[in-house]
């Protein structure tokens, strides 16, 4: 597939702005459970999502907390580690084999500093992002759990099928019995 499967994401992009960036990409694949990022570790690349799927999460006190799945075309990132060169606080993993193109942190700012097309449309990328973790963080916090149940079933429904329940369970925040109780039960 190569770099054009991220065509999609970069569409508005002049032609020469294009070719800048997919020089920069390099193919990688990860096998179902290995790990993109460590905790203590820096992210040193960006991953542009060709396949797969992949989970952020961390864990305290023996128990996993998902924090974000991420798919074609999405990218995939540590944001804070990446943005700001410093270790993770989260791991992320491939939940199934993955192939990815990536690009170093390096190479973003060096062609951040040759186009201000490519500048401008991370930042957008990164506002459309940001606004994904507010609309998250405000479902978790005033809807009740079916109402997250539903509106992830809307969101993502091939993510029930593809990512275990329990990991489901933590990203909504929801007790992994409950969430079978849900998953039983609730029409959508």
């Amino acid at each position: 597939m190569g770099p054009a499967v991220h065509l999609v994401l970069f569409r508005s992009l002049p032609e020469n702005d294009l070719h800048l960036l997919i020089k920069k990409l390099k193919p990688k694949s990860f096998k179902k459970g290995a790990p993109l990022v460590e905790v203590g570790a820096v992210q040193r690349e960006l991953y542009f999502i060709k396949s797969g799927i992949q989970m952020a999460y961390f864990n305290s006190l023996e128990k996993d907390y998902v924090m974000a799945f991420t798919q074609c075309p999405d990218l995939c990132a540590i944001p804070d580690s990446f943005s700001f060169q410093t270790p993770s606080h989260f791991r992320l993993v491939a939940i199934t084999a993955s192939e990815v193109d990536s690009l170093t942190y390096v190479d973003l700012q060096t062609l951040f500093d040759q186009s201000p097309a490519l500048e401008r449309l991370f930042r957008r990328m990164t506002e459309k992002i940001l606004a994904g973790i507010i609309t998250r963080h405000v479902e978790l916090h005033s809807l009740t759990m079916e109402e997250r149940f539903k509106a992830f079933c809307k969101r993502s429904p091939h993510l029930l099928k593809e990512v275990p329940h329990k990991y489901l369970a933590s990203y909504l925040g929801i007790d992994p019995t409950n969430f079978s109780k849900l998953f039983n039960s609730v029409r959508i």
